[in-house]
C-alpha cells in the first residue's frame, strides 16, 4: 500500500531525509518515533506528496507520488491526512465540515454526504456533536471531526502527524480511542506520533528515526530490547 525506497530530501543544506527505505501493506499500521527534527513528519509529508522528494521512490495505492505528472487529487482521494492542527472551518458545523469534500471532490449529492456523514462521526463517537461548531468543541472533539473528515473521503492509507501533541492527556486519550477503533477494523495507518504505549500496543511495525535515517525498525520487543545507544537513550532506559 506504502513503499518508500531511498527516499532523499533536503532543505537546503539541511538533509532532512538520508536514504528512507520502508513499506506498508494493507492493513498495517506503521509508526514513526523519533526526536524532533528526525525525519518522520517530512517522510508523512513525502507520502502525500505536501513536499517533493529529491530523489528515490514513493508508490501510494498505486500512485507514483514522485512523478512529475501525479494526479493529486486521486492522489490524495486514496490518502488521508490529519495534522496536530485541526484546521476546521469555523463557520461551518461539524457535519457541513465532514460533508464539503465529499460534495466538492467526490461528487456525492447531498443525501449521499449526509449519509457518510452521519456515518463517520458515529465511527468517531460524536453522532450528538453534529450541529455544533468547532468554538463549541473540546480540541479532542475538534481532532476527532478532522479525522470524521478524512474518514468521508472513504481512504485506502490514513496517515497522522502528532494529531494528539496539543491536547491533555484526557483529550489524548480520546482520540487514540477512535485511532486503535481504526486500526482494529483494518484500516492501513502511518503515524508519527510521541505516545510510546500507543505505538507499542498498536502498531504492527514501529521505525525508530535519527538524523533522517530509518535507525532501528521491529515490532513490540523493540521496546523491551531497543538494539542501539540511541533508542535506548530515546526511551528513557540508556542510563
Amino acid at each position: 500500500m506504502v513503499s518508500l525506497r531511498d527516499v532523499q530530501k533536503s532543505f537546503g543544506p539541511l538533509r532532512v531525509l538520508d536514504g528512507v527505505s520502508f513499506a506498508v501493506q494493507r492493513g498495517e499500521v506503521l509508526a514513526l518515533i523519533g526526536r524532533s527534527g528526525s525525519g518522520k513528519s517530512t517522510a508523512l509529508r513525502c507520502i502525500d506528496r505536501f513536499e517533493k522528494i529529491d530523489s528515490g521512490e514513493i508508490r501510494v495505492c498505486e500512485h507514483r507520488v514522485d512523478a512529475a505528472d501525479i494526479d493529486l487529487r486521486a492522489l490524495r482521494q486514496d490518502v488521508g491526512i490529519v495534522f496536530q492542527s485541526y484546521n476546521l472551518f469555523p463557520h461551518l458545523t461539524a457535519a457541513e465540515n465532514i460533508a464539503l469534500a465529499p460534495r466538492h471532490s467526490k461528487g456525492k449529492t447531498r443525501a449521499e454526504a449526509n449519509e457518510l456523514t452521519a456515518r463517520v462521526l458515529a465511527q468517531v463517537g460524536l453522532s450528538d456533536k453534529a450541529q455544533s461548531y468547532p468554538e463549541q468543541l473540546s480540541g479532542g472533539q475538534q481532532q476527532r471531526v478532522a479525522i470524521a473528515r478524512s474518514l468521508a473521503m472513504e481512504p485506502q492509507v490514513m496517515l497522522f502527524d502528532e494529531v494528539t501533541s496539543a491536547l491533555d492527556p484526557q483529550l489524548t486519550g480520546e482520540v487514540l480511542k477512535v485511532m486503535a477503533d481504526l486500526a482494529a477494523g483494518g484500516m492501513t495507518m502511518v503515524l508519527v506520533t510521541h505516545e510510546m504505549a500507543f505505538a507499542r500496543n498498536v502498531a504492527d511495525t514501529t521505525l525508530f528515526m535519527h538524523k533522517g535515517r530509518v535507525h532501528e525498525q521491529g515490532g513490540r520487543e523493540m521496546f523491551d530490547r531497543p538494539q542501539t545507544a540511541e533508542l535506548q537513550q530515546f526511551l528513557g532506559t540508556g542510563l
